[in-house]
């Protein structure tokens, strides 16, 4: 049974930061790009970031840039997202999702809550 995993959610203040982890299980790992893609409230899913097999090449959404990094430990079948200088309008439930373009298998979820 494919299984992803998010945790590293919470709330944080404008300009703190975060790092979300998703662990992978179920599938191999490293046969698939990965994605973090997040849901604001009473918005559709929104794709933040991705990542290709090796590590070697990401791609980030304009408004996160500089600001998001996404990275992979194949080894450990973990995906992050380190996320610095967090603003309101990242408030949203974030979700790991195996593969690019499609995000139909993807995690539960965990909530990122910024605000003062």
């Amino acid at each position: 049974e494919v299984q992803l995993v998010e945790s590293g959610g919470g709330l944080v203040q404008p300009g703190g930061s975060l790092r979300l982890s998703c662990a992978a299980s179920g599938f191999t790992f490293t046969n698939y790009p990965m994605s973090w893609v997040r849901q604001a409230p009473g918005k559709g899913l929104e794709w933040v970031s991705d990542i290709n097999i090796g590590g070697g090449s990401t791609r980030y959404q304009d408004s996160v840039k500089g600001r998001f990094t996404i990275s992979r430990d194949n080894a450990k079948k973990t995906l992050y997202l380190q996320m610095n200088s967090l603003k309101p309008e990242d408030t949203a439930v974030y979700y790991c999702a195996r593969g690019r373009f499609s995000y139909t298998i993807r995690g539960q979820g965990t909530q990122v809550t910024v605000s003062s």
